[in-house]
């Protein structure tokens, strides 16, 4: 397991890594689509289980361009 402070990160920091609004990740929490802890009244996520969670999300759009 991972034991820097980067291992686990707020709500703030996910949505900076991620590039998306807070307010993006905030609805992805309430709908149960993003793996997520709530500790006390704060959302907390850990690294590895977010890059998980994005490798197994990640969708291929044929003909879609990039690098994937």
């Amino acid at each position: 397991m991972q034991t820097g402070s980067d291992s686990v990160l707020t709500i703030q920091e996910l949505a900076a890594y991620l590039k998306i609004p807070k307010s993006t990740l905030y609805k992805l929490v309430r709908e149960g689509k993003i793996p997520a802890q709530k500790i006390g009244r704060h959302w907390r996520f850990r690294k590895e289980a977010i890059d998980r969670w994005l490798e197994e999300t990640w969708v291929h759009r044929p003909g879609a361009g990039g690098n994937r």
